[in-house]
């Protein structure tokens, strides 16, 4: 746009914001991020509180958590908070848990998972400000980390079922309480010998080179850029699922297990070689034949 096009004088400052906005999909997309990643933080952060307040001490991080000032919360977030942190509801209220579930797991892929796939937006950024310039069409990089986040949610909703089922044959009190035993053991269990798969090793090569993809299956369409985002999405999922299940043993609601499974992921991602991968692996497994051997 040049001239006329560009003056957005005669509009107030709210408009010449959003038409600011909208000239720059590069600084829209990374408010974007920005502001779910802060939200979804906030969320986490909210809920490990009640949490905290609602268990017997003991739980690393606790103490902490209890110093940390309340915040006045909407109604909505104390409904949602507590269908999260109370035993399974009745039938009849089920389907409402259930939806709270996905919410609360969804909002931890976005705490988490987002952070580690933003080089990949702004690669995309990158290769949608060439075609830009030589005139091409491009779709807008929200399409694509929506088809990224998609992902996620289907994954989100596995993740409350399995919540729901974990709980089912646990003894803890409330669903997100971290199971013990040979539970907690069979999770880290699964999460450690994944560190060591060749898939593990073939979904994280992908997410640490995302150009390839992204250049090879380039579209100017918003379907296939969603498509493309889902695709980066099954990647980051592949290589990230085993490590989600780590938080079934110390608990969903552990937001320092969170913060340090979401800093593991953007160094694995941003780091060469399978070092640091290997590295977790080994401490999973020694960890989880240590539950073995106190659980026998």
């Amino acid at each position: 746009m040049t001239g006329q096009q560009d003056d957005f004088s005669h509009l107030d400052r709210a408009g010449r914001a959003t038409a600011s906005l909208a000239r720059s999909p590069r600084l829209t997309v990374n408010i974007a991020i920005a502001g779910g990643i802060l939200l979804a933080w906030f969320i986490l952060g909210a809920m490990a509180i009640r949490d905290a307040e609602g268990r017997l001490p003991g739980v690393p991080g606790d103490v902490v958590l209890r110093y940390l000032p309340q915040l006045p919360l909407p109604d909505v977030l104390d409904r949602f908070f507590g269908m999260c942190l109370t035993p399974p509801a009745p039938l009849d209220a089920g389907g409402a848990q259930l939806l709270a579930l996905i919410v609360m797991w969804f909002s931890m892929a976005v705490a988490t998972m987002l952070p580690s796939a933003a080089p990949m937006i702004r690669t995309y950024c990158e290769i949608a400000d060439t075609a830009r310039i030589k005139g091409e069409p491009v779709v807008h990089p929200l399409v694509l980390a929506a088809g990224y986040l998609s992902t996620w949610l289907v994954a989100s909703i596995g993740f409350a079922v399995l919540t729901l089922l974990v709980h089912a044959f646990a003894s803890s009190a409330r669903l997100l309480d971290p199971v013990s035993g040979l539970a907690a053991a069979a999770a880290l269990l699964v999460a450690g010998l994944y560190q060591f798969s060749s898939l593990k090793q073939a979904c994280l090569t992908k997410c640490r080179n995302p150009f390839s993809t992204l250049f090879s299956n380039w579209s100017a369409e918003p379907s296939g850029i969603f498509r493309l985002g889902l695709k980066q999405g099954l990647w980051c999922l592949g290589c990230c699922w085993a490590l989600m299940l780590v938080m079934f043993a110390v608990g969903a609601m552990n937001v320092f297990w969170m913060a340090l499974i979401g800093l593991f992921t953007l160094i694995e991602k941003q780091t060469t070689g399978s070092l640091p991968t290997r590295v977790a692996g080994a401490i999973l497994l020694v960890w989880a034949v240590a539950l073995l051997v106190v659980s026998a």
